[in-house]
């Protein structure tokens, strides 16, 4: 009922009111581009538990990274984060969500969808029964031509699914929480709770307080900034996110910790670290350069 169709997002809207969209998980989406040999930010299916099945009415090549849902072809066991070669009415079913959030379907080709503002992100719209989709064939400029070795596509799900601290750089109102509540911030475990999507996940702990009741003027958010709600709790914004905020914002998830938010389930336990903007160009820089080399 939440399977969509993502790209990297519409970006350059968001004076307009208008959301970014895009990939939860930007760094399995961009792998299971790669795998077939399309461009890295592609357009490919993200899937949700219970997850759409799949026809195919001619032969094709598909990858499925991100989150493990136990994922068939004929009723046969398929491989993650592998290439693998499907032919006309095969079906492919997802039958157990076992690790992770999202997954991603990535078909060598482009999914002909609606583009609207340079971007086939679905805004608010789902995959419905039915729906029939056409892969078109890329440019031979556009084929992704290098080799990802083994090692990288395992750091890629290692760096996903760690359990390490979430990484952030403090935001505008950090100065502004209690020292009780700097000190639980960074010590204490959070929970992810059943208000989670693609807009935001509510996270459960301490009750997080300021030393006086300031307000806020609202200003541009973006997927990874930390609000504090009135009651204390913390909201993770993720794709979805509004573009402006009036919540104190306590900082922001560095990009490369933004994939482990998204496959956290219902219920996960998370801890916080600061960190800089140097370390968090660095990282991400790191990691993007292994698709490219």
């Amino acid at each position: 009922m939440a399977d969509t169709i993502q790209d990297k997002g519409r970006t350059g809207f968001q004076h307009l009111g208008i959301q970014a969209n895009g990939f939860m998980d930007y760094l399995s989406a961009q792998l299971a581009n790669v795998l077939v040999n399309n461009p890295i930010n592609y357009p490919v299916f993200e899937l949700c538990f219970p997850a759409s099945s799949f026809s195919f009415t001619s032969d094709h090549t598909i990858c499925i990274t991100g989150a493990n849902f136990s994922p068939v072809i004929n009723e046969k066991s398929i491989e993650l984060n592998t290439p693998i070669e499907v032919t006309k009415n095969d079906v492919l079913q997802f039958l157990k969500p076992i690790e992770g959030s999202f997954a991603y379907l990535a078909i060598q080709g482009k999914i002909n969808a609606p583009n609207w503002l340079a971007s086939q992100s679905f805004n608010a719209a789902t995959l419905q029964k039915d729906n029939v989709f056409e892969i078109l064939p890329i440019l031979e400029s556009e084929i992704y031509t290098h080799s990802i070795p083994p090692a990288f596509i395992h750091s890629i799900h290692s760096n996903i699914f760690t359990p390490a601290p979430i990484r952030f750089i403090p935001g505008p109102a950090w100065n502004d929480l209690t020292e009780e509540s700097l000190s639980q911030l960074l010590t204490q475990p959070f929970h992810t709770t059943l208000q989670t999507n693609r807009m935001g996940y509510l996270l459960k702990g301490p009750a997080l307080g300021l030393t006086k009741p300031n307000q806020y003027l609202s200003s541009a958010v973006t997927r990874g900034t930390l609000q504090l709600l009135p009651n204390g709790s913390i909201m993770i914004l993720m794709a979805d996110h509004q573009t402006i905020g009036g919540y104190a914002n306590l900082g922001q998830i560095i990009l490369v910790d933004l994939p482990r938010i998204a496959q956290l389930k219902n219920g996960s336990s998370l801890h916080f670290s600061l960190t800089n903007v140097n370390t968090a160009h660095q990282l991400y820089q790191q990691i993007q350069k292994g698709f490219i080399h």
